[in-house]
């Protein structure tokens, strides 16, 4: 059984994380999401999303959960992993003056678990403001260093000029920082989580979602070296994120792709072959990306017939 992906959502008080999880229990894309909170007062779940509650658990449409875990997060952890059916994937809800990298740091402790991304929140309109704060700026500068993916949220209250100098001054400061701008939590669930392209519950990836952002699907034609396709992907072509099976010359294989960073995991059974990325439309290298990955499908095959 393949790990089971955590994603740790932060950002300072007023982000929009909320607003974020709402979104994607809506749009879930078939994907069984668990979301794991401090205390439930903290998250409103949206009313009609809720199909039940009792017993420290919350019943949301689409077969998604919400359920506090309090002190005690790797009890919570292990509880998500035993549930049948098993969830997708997990998304833990940092408090807005928590570190996430102190949560990713524990779901690694716990076998079974693999923490999938940091989506840290920033709020278009009062980031660098909070930044300056004397009492914020500390919290504020690490919640941003330790993000796999900003979310640059509420984009659509500042002016596309103010946008712009947020996000210079965003990558001037935190440079290598994938950054998304968002209004109203609106991103599709292949950006922010990563979700699989091919499971069964949800039709194929459409080659264009969400209006700012496009996905397309690398199916290779033969065995490609795993880590090689990662780094790849993981270059600087404007791909955010990127996850699917390929087959190696070993056996099949899971990648995963946050940013800058990717991960590769072997599994046992056999899966339907392709990759899928996502990007903006307006930073996706598309055809740098193809000639890239035509030139290591190229060099795998010069290599078997050594």
């Amino acid at each position: 059984m393949m790990d089971l992906p955590v994603s740790v959502i932060g950002g300072y008080l007023g982000a929009g994380k909320t607003t974020l999880i709402n979104h994607l229990l809506r749009h879930n894309e078939g994907q069984r999401l668990a979301v794991l909170v401090n205390e439930f007062g903290e998250l409103p779940i949206d009313a009609d999303l809720i199909e039940a509650t009792g017993d420290g658990l919350i019943s949301i449409s689409g077969g998604c959960v919400c359920c506090a875990f309090g002190s005690d997060l790797i009890g919570a952890l292990s509880d998500i992993q035993n549930m049948s059916p098993r969830p997708d994937h997990i998304l833990i809800e940092a408090t807005g003056v928590a570190l996430p990298a102190s949560i990713a740091t524990t779901v690694g402790m716990i076998d079974g678990l693999r923490a999938d991304a940091t989506l840290v929140l920033a709020d278009a309109e009062q980031i660098r403001r909070n930044a300056n704060n004397t009492y914020l700026a500390d919290t504020i500068e690490r919640q941003l260093k330790q993000a796999d993916i900003l979310l640059l949220t509420k984009a659509d209250l500042v002016s596309p000029h103010q946008l712009e100098a947020v996000r210079d001054w965003l990558n001037l400061n935190y440079p290598g920082k994938r950054i998304l701008p968002v209004t109203s939590g609106q991103i599709p669930i292949s950006a922010a989580l990563g979700a699989l392209p091919f499971p069964a519950r949800r039709s194929a990836v459409a080659d264009t979602v969400h209006g700012r952002f496009h996905s397309q699907v690398y199916r290779p034609a033969s065995h490609i070296d795993a880590k090689d396709l990662g780094a790849a992907l993981a270059d600087d072509h404007g791909v955010d994120r990127a996850k699917g099976f390929i087959r190696t010359a070993t056996g099949m294989a899971l990648i995963h792709v946050v940013g800058n960073r990717y991960t590769i995991e072997t599994v046992d059974d056999d899966h339907e072959t392709g990759v899928v990325f996502i990007g903006l439309k307006d930073q996706l290298d598309l055809e740098n990306i193809q000639r890239i990955l035509e030139g290591l499908e190229a060099g795998n095959q010069e290599q078997a017939h050594v």
